[in-house]
């Protein structure tokens, strides 16, 4: 059941409600013909009546076509979901949320926190969030929490050791300052809370997560320092956003092999995950926006070379450059 299902439960108390509303006006218009002060003065009482009636039952209506609503969205919310992505191990993540801001290759140092906020989206979908600005490690640990749950019905925890999860998204020494990082992270992830609309190509209702119900990356988390494992559960509808194939499949090698200070690169390489176009060109200020890069654009040029010559070297894309588009915009092209 997806949240089109919730709302198409609404809507038709709600068709009800709009067929009663022009019923109505109906009635009042008919009434305006025949000459309206003469009915009104005939038949005030039974006017009054109508309309009193109306309003009551367009009330009553509407009233049951949210109790439905909210009721559809706990029930998808809380009924556990298998996510089955075949010949899939690890890098997998929904496109929408790819191409949004939602995580960024900002600096080291404090976060940006959103309330409610308006993320950058490309097509036609609205993601509002609230939490700390994740960055691409962030991402990381989002993708092997979906990798390590897939066995399992989504919405059901899950218990991990934090040494083995670690393992699969750094490289290298594993010590304290991972742990800490790691336990910080899954905080965040807890803490953050998302909405996502998405609509189709003719700009009618695709499906919706988080608006009934609200939706945490992580629906619960808890550590248990004994035997250094973590339990989780994430939230169902996750099984939502990787419908109708709309997800990416991250090369996940590649993707560890990124060196550290060019994070943009892993940015660049979920953004070009997104389509299979063996050219792929973006505006300069879409991607800045994206990136939540705040300095200037010469300085953003700068960091993105670095972050394309690193996606080159590791085999991410084939060829890039800037230049600018038909409309004297600059512009960054990508090869696969």
């Amino acid at each position: 059941m997806s949240e089109e299902t919730l709302l198409t439960r609404g809507s038709n108390v709600i068709k009800q409600s709009n067929a009663f509303e022009q019923k109505l006006a109906w009635v009042r218009e008919r009434a305006a013909k025949a000459g309206a002060a003469t009915i009104e003065e005939a038949c005030p009482d039974v006017l009054a009546e109508f309309s009193n009636r109306s309003s009551r039952a367009l009330a009553q209506l509407r009233r049951k076509a949210l109790e439905a609503a909210i009721q559809t969205a706990k029930k998808l919310a809380e009924t556990p979901q298998q996510l089955f992505l075949p010949g899939f191990e690890i890098g997998a993540f929904p496109n929408r949320l790819n191409r949004s801001s939602l995580i960024a290759p900002i600096a080291r140092g404090p976060r940006k926190f959103h309330r409610q906020a308006v993320m950058v989206t490309r097509g036609k979908c609205v993601l509002e969030y609230t939490g700390e600005q994740l960055d691409e490690a962030d991402g990381d640990l989002i993708m092997a929490l979906i990798a390590f749950a897939q066995p399992f019905l989504f919405g059901t925890p899950v218990v991990l050791n934090r040494k083995q999860l670690l393992r699969a998204i750094k490289s290298g020494k594993i010590g304290s300052s991972q742990y800490v990082w790691l336990h910080q992270s899954m905080k965040r992830l807890r803490e953050a809370t998302l909405f996502l609309e998405v609509r189709k190509q003719d700009g009618s209702f695709n499906y919706a997560v988080g608006k009934m119900v609200s939706f945490n990356i992580l629906r619960d988390v808890s550590f248990d320092g004994g035997s250094e494992t973590y339990m989780y559960t994430l939230d169902p509808r996750w099984v939502l956003m990787f419908g109708n194939h709309e997800y990416s499949l991250l090369d996940w090698r590649r993707r560890m092999q990124i060196r550290r200070g060019l994070d943009m690169a892993k940015t660049l390489q979920r953004l070009l995950a997104t389509s299979a176009d063996p050219i792929q060109r973006f505006a300069l200020d879409d991607l800045k926006a994206q990136m939540q890069y705040a300095s200037p654009l010469g300085k953003f040029q700068k960091a993105l070379a670095a972050a394309c010559k690193e996606g080159q070297r590791l085999g991410i894309i084939s060829a890039w450059r800037l230049e600018e588009s038909t409309n004297g915009k600059p512009q960054l092209a990508m090869w696969r």
